[in-house]
């Protein structure tokens, strides 16, 4: 009688453990989830919907704009705008957004700014009000609208081993 009593108490113990795992595994959202969270950020939480970004497309604006998401933005979403050579992109929750995505894309230039300005919380955007000026910010808009091609720009050098040891050897260099 003990031991079918300390089997089931070790199964009822089991069965316990093994429930509490599962329930405390975070799993992707579903389908619905995602889409109730992109509408609210679309609609609701993300603002300045009907802001017109005041700079024109041009090949000088693009390139303004390029050099101030290298100031800024690179060391999450990487040198092309697309997390390459971000070792962490992934694994951040939420993780770090391609901005090549029709996520990103589908915001408008307004928004776009707004979330560079405010950032977003409790992901891990930060805000960059008075860091940035508003013409950096809407010129880094329009290049976020113009990114090369995913990979072509390589990676930041802040993460990549060949700037470790060029700094390294430097640093022997002037021993």
């Amino acid at each position: 009688m003990k031991n079918r009593f300390r089997c089931a108490a070790f199964a009822l113990l089991l069965v316990s453990i093994l429930q509490l795992q599962a329930g405390c595994k975070a799993t992707p959202p579903g389908n619905w989830e995602t889409a109730v969270v992109t509408t609210a950020k679309h609609r609701v939480l993300v603002g300045d919907r009907r802001e017109k970004n005041p700079l024109a497309p041009t090949p000088e604006n693009i390139a303004d704009g390029k050099e101030a998401f290298s100031h800024y933005c690179i060391a999450c979403h990487g040198l092309d705008g697309q997390n390459t050579g971000v070792p962490f992109a992934g694994a951040m929750s939420p993780p770090v957004p391609s901005l090549s995505s029709s996520s990103v894309q589908s915001y408008t230039d307004g928004q776009l700014k707004w979330v560079i300005e405010n950032g977003i919380f409790p992901s891990g955007m930060p805000a960059s009000k008075g860091i940035l000026t508003d013409e950096e910010i809407w010129s880094a808009v329009l290049y976020i609208r113009h990114l090369p091609p995913a990979g072509s720009q390589g990676e930041p050098s802040m993460f990549s081993d060949e700037d470790e040891s060029k700094s390294s050897q430097s640093s022997v260099a002037r021993r």
